[in-house]
């Protein structure tokens, strides 16, 4: 595995400097020959040349940008520091961005642990590390990002449930961080080899599919109304006993068992009922 080395490249205005001042001097005596021979001609010809040669040399880094050096195939280093220097003009010199960037994956349909068929999209926050390892241990690792990005999506939803139906589940949409550093953890793995840090993933789109989201709609509200339900019926049940056990405990009223079913069952209905109890005024006697 090739890893990143630092190159030390000369200072580029000093070299430039130096450089043109002599282009200079060659150019003037080459044209202020007194004695013009073919010999001479050609060995300030060939100065000239050599000077030109040596100002292709010179080459810009940008902030947070990295140049890759090699010689003829072979893996020079990498030059970081900004401003203008010069390497040999031989050296092939390619720029690699180490600035932050984004990736959005698109909507990717995938079934999750449950089968379902789900819609999920992710954000990727990334940059380049190692340029070395960016540029020759992948073919492109710009493309590289893109399509481990969107497989370790696609393998994240197949080991989580959309929804969870019980608290101590896991799912998609109920524990958003703890689904998000397990992504950036599995993309990280998997461009680890590129060169790549990877510093936020998170799910930047969840649906279920078209055809199967208003079943899922409609699960979701019967789930809904039998919390809901449950609890009423909890309330309830606590409040008869409170009832019974002050009417016990006050004297106010003795119940025999056949009666406080019929007051069990009548604040029941009053308490977990839908509407609004009508109420009967009893004219007559207790029974």
């Amino acid at each position: 595995m090739i890893r990143e080395r630092d190159y030390s490249a000369l200072p580029g205005l000093p070299v430039a400097l130096a450089l043109l001042i002599a282009l200079g001097y060659v150019i003037y005596a080459l044209f202020t020959l007194e004695d013009p021979s073919v010999f001479r001609v050609l060995l300030w010809s060939f100065a000239l040349l050599l000077l030109v040669f040596l100002l292709f040399g010179l080459f810009v880094v940008n902030p947070n940008e990295g140049r890759v050096l090699q010689f003829f195939g072979d893996y020079v280093g990498t030059v970081k520091k900004p401003g203008l220097a010069w390497a040999n003009p031989l050296f092939t010199k390619k720029r690699i961005s180490l600035r932050v960037r984004n990736f959005e994956s698109g909507r990717l349909k995938v079934n999750d642990h449950e089968g379902n068929p789900v819609e999920i999209a992710a954000v990727v926050v990334w940059r380049v590390v190692d340029t070395a390892e960016a540029v020759f241990e992948v073919d492109d690792y710009q493309n590289f990002v893109k399509v481990q990005s969107e497989a370790a999506v696609r393998n994240l939803a197949t080991r989580y449930k959309y929804d969870a139906h019980e608290e101590h589940e896991m799912s998609l949409r109920g524990n958003t961080n703890e689904v998000a550093e397990d992504l950036k953890t599995e993309v990280q793995a998997r461009l680890e080899k590129a060169g790549v840090q990877v510093l936020e993933a998170r799910l930047s789109h969840l649906a279920y599919a078209p055809e199967i989201a208003q079943a899922m709609l409609q699960r979701q509200q019967a789930g809904a109304i039998i919390a809901a339900r449950q609890r009423i019926v909890e309330g309830a049940v606590g409040m008869v006993q409170m009832a019974l056990a002050m009417l016990s405990e006050r004297e106010i009223l003795e119940l025999d068992n056949e009666r406080k079913a019929a007051m069990v069952s009548n604040l029941l209905v009053v308490l977990c009922g839908e509407h609004a109890t009508q109420p009967i005024i009893n004219t007559g006697s207790l029974y």
